[in-house]
């Protein structure tokens, strides 16, 4: 698959501005994004991008600050050296550490993810999915059947495996993501995840005692009243991939309609990850 590359430049006065640019291009198809020192790099599939979408999600920042963009070609040939140029281990506390295969172990660590950088969203370096993984580590999860929407490479579902999980089903619409997951589960020596490709629909008719799902605003509203569905009594729900004004108000909101109670969130640079039970 190949992909275009958008070179953002922004001047902003404000650092959540430069996040809603962001936002508005996960809306729309981009999946990956790369944070530069005077702008940031977002990334989309040749055949989800148009272009007047794009102006016309970008109008309403036009006069909030300074930006412009370049559009590159990037064949997927050249898309892993591309990234795991840019990729460098992180830590998660003290608890958690996640590196490339190309990267040192460091076993004073007590739980290790190992991540192959492809284009899959979800390496730990968003905030969004850094704050989602402190919330696993924070809650049991042993004995628990989870499912991971939106799972990326499938940090989450592999981290949920390491707090001994039990049955783990981690979905994503992009196949390149599917394929991931796959990988990254043989990479961690996880035999508990079982990968689907595609979105709500895709979701078994079982129970689960978990839901994890880092997305977006519009996804998590459209997809909640199927999560509410398969989420048993007591069950919780952790989401990301949001912000807290406006959008954690109106998630909860979307929440409560389907008896999904907002407990607790977790912020960062205006990012949210927030736990709600059933």
């Amino acid at each position: 698959m190949n992909y275009y590359e958008l070179l953002f430049t922004t001047i902003t006065t404000e650092d959540y501005q430069q996040d809603l640019l962001i936002n508005a291009l996960g809306e729309i198809g981009f999946d990956t994004f790369e944070e530069l020192e005077f702008g940031f790099k977002a990334y989309i599939p040749i055949a989800d991008f148009n272009e007047e979408k794009l102006i016309e999600h970008l109008m309403p920042y036009k006069d909030m600050f300074t930006f412009s963009y370049e559009v590159t070609l990037i064949p997927q040939k050249n898309w892993n050296e591309v990234w795991e140029s840019n990729f460098e281990p992180i830590e998660i506390g003290d608890k958690i550490y996640v590196r490339a295969t190309f990267h040192p172990a460091k076993p004073q660590f007590p739980y290790e993810i190992v991540i192959d950088p492809k284009m899959a969203f979800g390496t730990g370096h968003h905030q969004t999915t850094s704050m989602m993984l402190q919330l696993i580590l924070e809650n049991n999860f042993a004995g628990k059947k989870v499912l991971d929407m939106g799972c990326g490479t499938g940090i989450l579902a592999v981290m949920a495996a390491k707090l001994n999980a039990t049955e783990i089903t981690a979905i994503d619409y992009d196949p390149v993501c599917y394929e991931s997951t796959i990988e990254n589960s043989a990479l961690n020596h996880i035999e508990n995840i079982t990968p689907l490709c595609g979105s709500k629909e895709a979701i078994p008719d079982e129970q689960y005692d978990i839901i994890l799902a880092n997305i977006n605003r519009n996804i998590l509203i459209d997809q909640m009243e199927r999560y509410a569905a398969v989420l048993k009594p007591e069950g919780e729900m952790y989401l990301s991939g949001f912000y807290e004004l406006p959008d954690l108000e109106i998630i909860t909101d979307e929440a409560r309609k389907y008896g999904l109670k907002f407990i607790s969130h977790k912020k960062a640079n205006d990012w949210v990850a927030a736990k709600f039970i059933k």
